[in-house]
């Protein structure tokens, strides 16, 4: 369980493919304290298990489904990514809670820049995930914890404020970026309820 505040960018130093399963290796600081095999790690917003922890990061191993339901096998060296250890008992929410299992990869169409700020336009991959976002509602979007601004056809729009521009990878968003996309997790929970009892 994570809450979708970044604590640090990392790198990637590496991406290899053994088969079907990939390595990718990611430079890291702060998230290394207190982080050893076998614990868990969001890597833009996708939950990985730390398979080797090496002086200057962390080794995963990322499967095929993960590897198809997210943006990871398109990452390059050198790409920054977005690091968050998991949530700990009697820690700050400061975000929303996020699973870290992606719902969908969502295209990024517009990026406006009002003053120190940003206006992103998000197209969703189809009209599933379109239930599970309400205006003002949570969303993560690359693991970052965001507030849906406004809500469009098979689309929504978030505001980026100039401390998540800066700290995050959504700084350098630009149109046609594909970025991972998790909805809040307790309107998944509802709106599955109401389909068993057949409320649509």
């Amino acid at each position: 369980m994570f809450t979708g505040i970044v604590e640090e960018m990392g790198a990637v130093l590496g991406l290899g493919r053994a088969g079907k399963v990939a390595r990718l290796e990611v430079q890291a600081g702060v998230t290394r304290e207190g982080v050893d095999t076998g614990s868990s790690i969001a890597v833009n917003g996708v939950c990985l298990t730390v398979v080797e922890r090496r002086p200057a990061g962390f080794v995963f191993e990322v499967g095929p489904e993960t590897l198809a339901r997210t943006t990871l096998g398109g990452l390059a060296p050198s790409d920054p990514v977005n690091l968050e250890r998991p949530l700990r008992f009697g820690g700050a929410l400061g975000g929303h809670l996020v699973l870290g299992h992606v719902d969908g990869v969502a295209t990024v169409e517009e990026v406006t820049r009002v003053e120190s700020t940003a206006r992103v336009h998000i197209a969703l991959p189809g009209p599933e995930l379109e239930p599970l976002l309400i205006p003002q509602g949570s969303v993560a979007v690359d693991g970052v914890s965001l507030t849906v601004a406004a809500l469009g056809a098979r689309s929504f729009e978030v505001m980026l404020i100039p401390h998540t521009l800066a700290v995050t990878t959504l700084g350098r968003l630009r149109p046609g970026q594909a970025v991972n996309i998790e909805a809040d997790v307790i309107g998944k929970y509802l709106v599955r309820s109401l389909a068993l009892k057949g409320v649509t």
